[in-house]
């Protein structure tokens, strides 16, 4: 790769990062909660409800609307719980892929390890969002201020990489590769793989926490994590399939894997509690079979456990290692489910917006049609 494509590059995941994940849903998915809850179901049954007719409606009049509604809707949750199985496989196989680099001998071992750190995972579900929060947040927040350390290591020795903030790198891009680059921003996409959980988790955590969460430790850390990875490769190409870790020292590799490895179980817990949510929503609107479903919180209604969801999703993901045996065989499954369910909420929000004559039709089309496309 030459200079330009990894400034476009760079640029495409700087942009993808700033407008999907922080105006698309930190700034407005965020502020609709259906009862406190969020996630596409919760988005959909609001949608609904302002799409209802009025009372004189009569016949397919009086049914017009809803079934589509709550169809995106299920079909979202479906995908999003398919990303419950899918998440912890890829971030946990992925983290261990660092062995290729650290202790390339010891590569083969992944997938077992792989399968002990998913089992003990969901083993520890049960004791609820707050218990292991006080675990996991130390944890996550170490792992974000490690990224940005390192990235601002790489940007250091080549601060000509930070001209991929310019958008205008992301556009010549597109213009010089032509249908290519679609290719190319597929692969980019999967840096935003993590956005769903945030609306689907606003039950548990509430979004004055999330947005915190987000714009003060997770975007800074990623944005200067990903431009030193970006000014790694301007100086050496050789480690374009692998460039985190050889942002780091070489002393470091190991500690970094497994932080790496630590930080990836607390990327999939997202995605579970999600599907907990959901899974809450979906029973309470008569969509699934009553399940059992247990209050973790005292004082947060949404932090809950469901433990058929959770080994179930247990067996899928064990599925998932097995067979596909590395991240990378994992990556078009991953990217595609999630590509659909933001599709399925943007969809939604429009139905929202616009339906509940919230905003009007050309401010929902300035914000939906380019986050459709």
């Amino acid at each position: 790769m030459d200079r330009a494509d990894v400034l476009g590059v760079l640029s495409l995941i700087v942009w993808a990062l700033t407008v999907t994940v922080g105006m698309n849903y930190a700034w407005l998915i965020l502020r609709i909660d259906n009862d406190g809850e969020g996630g596409v179901l919760a988005l959909a049954a609001l949608a609904s409800k302002v799409r209802r007719p009025s009372p004189l409606a009569t016949g397919k009049q009086a049914k017009k609307g809803l079934p589509v509604t709550l169809l995106l809707g299920m079909f979202g949750t479906a995908l999003l719980l398919s990303d419950g199985m899918i998440t912890p496989a890829i971030s946990v196989l992925g983290a261990l892929e660092g062995l290729n680099v650290v202790a390339p001998g010891l590569s083969s071992v992944a997938v077992p390890v792989a399968l002990v750190i998913v089992a003990g995972l969901f083993s520890v579900q049960r004791h609820g969002t707050r218990r292991m929060g006080g675990f996991f947040g130390p944890i996550i927040l170490v792992w974000f201020i490690t990224l940005g350390v390192l990235g601002v290591r790489g940007i250091v020795s080549n601060p000509d990489v930070l001209a991929a903030i310019n958008p205008i790198h992301a556009i010549r891009f597109f213009v010089g590769h032509g249908v290519g680059s679609l290719l190319v921003l597929g692969a980019v996409f999967l840096v935003v793989t993590g956005a769903e959980a945030l609306y689907a988790d606003l039950g548990h955590f509430g979004a004055r926490s999330i947005r915190i969460g987000w714009w003060c430790v997770a975007l800074p850390g990623l944005l200067l994590n990903y431009l030193g990875q970006g000014a790694r490769v301007l100086e050496d190409a050789s480690i374009v399939d692998n460039p985190f870790y050889h942002l780091a020292p070489a002393w470091f590799q190991i500690p970094l894997l497994l932080l790496a490895t630590m930080a990836t179980i607390v990327a999939s817990q997202a995605l579970i509690t999600g599907v907990f949510s959901l899974t809450r929503q979906a029973v309470m609107l008569g969509l699934t079979p009553r399940l059992e479903i247990r209050h973790t919180s005292e004082s947060h209604i949404g932090q809950v456990y469901v433990p058929f969801m959770n080994w179930f999703l247990f067996l899928g993901t064990s599925s998932m290692i097995v067979g596909f045996g590395t991240a990378a065989r994992i990556a078009s499954a991953y990217g595609l489910a999630v590509a659909i369910t933001m599709l399925m909420t943007t969809t939604l929000l429009f139905l929202y917006l616009f339906g509940g004559r919230i905003w009007p039709l050309w401010k929902c089309l300035l914000i939906v049609v380019p986050l459709v496309l």
